[in-house]
């Protein structure tokens, strides 16, 4: 199955591939890993969906703010590798949820994330290792950082 086929079929609008907000590289190519930096979730706009989830954000709109901010992923790797068609498998994505103290549904926040890399690469392909966590505040209050590792060809 070829991603770039999926993002057709699929019908996703990837955002342009966001500049950095600091002194680092949005993805870095060591070997054969793609390693990812923090991405929010980035709109088609530019703006970012933002906010704490328990204070304004429900769950669902969580949700999809971490496929959003998959789909900026997305867009990065597009930029840096030429075509997503080179993505072999994801390794590991690290989600941080901005939420209040007591939320506790991390996992089904940054599942808006995963579910979407399996319908983009594909049931195997796209299902790697992951860890969901809340963070008391995110850069530029972001409803939803991920980092992620993707192993290309």
């Amino acid at each position: 199955m070829s991603a770039e086929h999926q993002i057709e079929v699929l019908n996703l609008d990837l955002p342009a591939a966001a500049k950095p907000a600091g002194l680092y590289q949005p993805v870095l190519i060591r070997g054969n890993l793609a390693y990812v930096s923090g991405h929010g979730p980035l709109l088609s706009d530019g703006s970012f969906i933002t906010g704490k989830v328990g204070e304004g954000l429900d769950v669902a709109a969580a949700k999809a703010a971490a496929r959003q901010t998959g789909l900026a992923i997305l867009a990065s790797l597009r930029a840096k590798l030429g075509s997503l068609d080179r993505v072999k498998q994801v390794v590991k994505s690290f989600g941080m949820v901005n939420a209040v103290t007591d939320f506790n549904e991390h996992p089904a926040v940054i599942n808006g994330y995963s579910e979407l890399m399996a319908e983009v690469f594909g049931p195997e392909a796209g299902v790697g290792t992951r860890s969901a966590m809340g963070a008391g505040s995110l850069p530029l209050d972001f409803a939803v950082e991920i980092e992620a590792v993707f192993e290309i060809k």
